[in-house]
């Protein structure tokens, strides 16, 4: 490689590490003068980097701007491995056509890596596997549409079929986009309904925009709701119990699409609010025993119930009526 595109190279890591720097400074560190800077300048515009400059008493500040297309991009060892994993097996997004856009892009970046480089990946690539998670597709189109509402506040309308397959019509104000490990949301306020509600955006079809803005109501928490809709509001039972243990290792015995996990002290008493949906209560009693860890049930009351009836089978099974350890006044269960 020339003298001559190193310094190029050396003077783009700059601009991004460093934004700001006048045209002596940057001169100063790459041992130019401030003219041969300003033709390195000139030479990285021409291949496409926005590059503008403030003027000022020192040469004036240069940043590297956002330009009209994607211009190359200089990485080091380390960053070229990690594009070319997350290329290789990318992680599923559920937005149609992604996955083919990863491989067609790793093999553009395939022809130019060094062999070191195309070494690595090529060992990494034919000893891994990856599990088909069988996510609901989403077209791109639809996706940056929707984003697009919801930064611009334009009402939009769409068909929409739910879980149990009735269709009908929407116009809502979209506020903002979710994703979980299965699906993508929308988050809206529906003006038929005046109420916020969650809409799967694969289930949507016929989108429109149109044209009419609004001002955004207020909503705390878009991620909260989407939680709710998706652990408890299909199921015959909300359940809500206190777990005693911090919520970090109640997190990782619990997958986030079925459970919303919170914070319900700090400290060396740390608690957590763990709250699901459940269909029977047998199952919910089989999912809170087997998290091995103390805890009180909030709600529902039958909840408690068929755990204090269960524990009692328990007792007698094992021949005696002895107390269960654990259990005290506000009948926990641990």
């Amino acid at each position: 490689m020339s003298d001559a595109a190193v310094r190029l190279l050396r003077l783009l890591g700059l601009l991004q590490s460093r934004p700001g720097l006048s045209g002596r400074q940057l001169a100063g560190n790459l041992g130019v003068t401030e003219r041969t800077l300003r033709r390195d300048v000139d030479r990285l515009r021409s291949l496409g980097y926005a590059i503008p400059a403030a003027p000022g008493a020192s040469g004036g500040g240069y940043h590297l701007g956002s330009p009209g297309s994607l211009p190359p991009l200089p990485l080091d060892d380390a960053e070229t491995m990690a594009v070319a994993l997350a290329l290789a097996a990318p992680a599923p997004t559920g937005v149609a056509g992604s996955e083919a856009a990863a491989l067609a892009s790793l093999a553009k970046l395939d022809r130019l890596l060094p062999a070191h480089l195309r070494r690595q990946v090529t060992t990494l690539r034919a000893t891994t596997l990856s599990i088909d998670h069988s996510q609901p597709t989403v077209p791109t189109e639809r996706l940056v549409a929707l984003a697009e509402c919801c930064h611009v506040r334009e009402k939009v309308r769409f068909r929409y079929r739910t879980g149990d397959g009735r269709g009908g019509g929407r116009q809502v104000e979209p506020y903002r986009l979710v994703a979980t490990e299965q699906n993508w949301y929308l988050v809206a306020h529906d003006l038929e309904r005046s109420d916020w509600r969650t809409f799967r955006v694969d289930r949507m079809c016929d989108l429109e925009r149109t044209g009419h803005t609004f001002i955004p109501r207020e909503l705390a928490d878009p991620a909260r709701l989407v939680a709710q809709a998706v652990t408890v509001a299909p199921y015959r039972y909300r359940v809500v119990v206190e777990v005693a243990a911090p919520a970090d290792q109640v997190s990782r015995l619990v997958p986030s699409s079925t459970s919303m996990v919170e914070p319900a002290g700090a400290g060396t008493g740390a608690r957590t609010r763990l709250t699901f949906g459940a269909r029977r209560l047998d199952w919910a009693a089989a999912f809170l025993i087997d998290l091995g860890l103390p805890f009180f049930v909030h709600e529902p009351t039958e909840l408690r119930e068929h755990l204090l009836t269960l524990g009692r089978r328990l007792i007698a099974a094992n021949g005696g009526e002895r107390s269960p350890p654990g259990t005290c006044g506000r009948t926990a269960i641990g």
